[in-house]
C-alpha cells in the first residue's frame, strides 16, 4: 500500500512531511534545541537563555584556561576542570610548575569539599567566606580576574552569544585568550 500524499497532486511544491529531516523552504529542520549547546536559563537574568565563561588567570591577568558552560551551572563545578586544563608554567630555571601555589576566588567557590581537594593537590585556597561581611582583603588580588573578564568581553562577539554550536564559541574564546596573551607579551617586552 502506498503512503497517502501529503499535498494535492496539482501543486508543484515539495511535500512537507512531519518529523525530523523534513524539507522546509530549502532548509532541513532538525530536532532539538533551537538555541544551541551550553545555553541554559540564567538564574540571575529572569531565566533568559545564556552561557557562562569560566576563566583562570595568573597574577598579571594572563588567561591560563577558559571554559564555557550553560547559564545555570554553578561556578564551583568548573574549578577542578579549569585547574586540570592549565598547562605547565615555565619558570626561569628547573622543572616547570604543574600547579599554582595559591588560588584566589570569590564567594561562589566557598565549599569545604573543594577547599580540601585543593589542599590535597598542594594548592593553598584563599577563598572569601559566604555570610561574612566584605573586607576579607581578597579584593586586592581579585580585581585581576575581573580585569581579565573585561579584556575578554571587549571582543564584542562575547557580550551576546550568536553561535549555536558550543565548539565554535569555545574556539573563539580560546582565540580571544591567545590575543590577550599576545597583547600582554607586547607590553612586557
Amino acid at each position: 500500500m502506498a503512503a497517502p500524499a501529503c499535498c494535492p497532486a496539482d501543486r508543484a511544491s515539495p511535500c512537507r512531511s512531519a518529523g525530523p529531516g523534513r524539507l522546509l523552504r530549502g532548509r532541513v529542520a532538525r530536532p532539538g534545541s533551537q538555541r544551541g549547546d551550553h545555553v541554559d536559563p540564567s538564574p540571575v537574568d529572569r531565566a533568559r537563555p545564556g552561557s557562562k565563561h569560566h576563566l583562570i588567570v595568573d597574577r598579571h591577568g594572563t588567561p591560563l584556561a577558559v571554559t564555557l558552560t550553560g547559564g545555570n551551572r554553578h561556578d564551583v563545578t568548573q574549578l577542578l576542570p579549569l585547574l586540570d586544563a592549565v598547562l605547565p608554567i615555565r619558570g626561569l630555571r628547573g622543572r616547570p610548575r604543574r600547579k599554582p601555589r595559591r588560588l584566589y576566588a570569590d564567594r561562589g567557590y566557598d565549599f569545604d569539599k573543594y577547599r580540601r581537594l585543593l589542599w590535597k593537590r598542594g594548592i593553598k585556597p584563599l577563598i572569601a567566606r559566604r555570610g561574612v561581611a566584605h573586607g576579607s582583603g581578597l579584593g586586592k588580588v581579585r580585581w585581576v580576574v575581573e580585569r581579565a573578564f573585561v579584556w575578554l568581553h571587549q571582543f564584542k562577539r562575547f557580550r551576546t552569544r550568536y553561535e549555536r554550536r558550543a565548539d565554535l564559541h569555545q574556539g573563539l574564546l580560546e582565540l580571544a585568550c591567545s590575543l590577550i596573551c599576545l597583547r600582554r607579551l607586547r607590553t612586557s617586552l
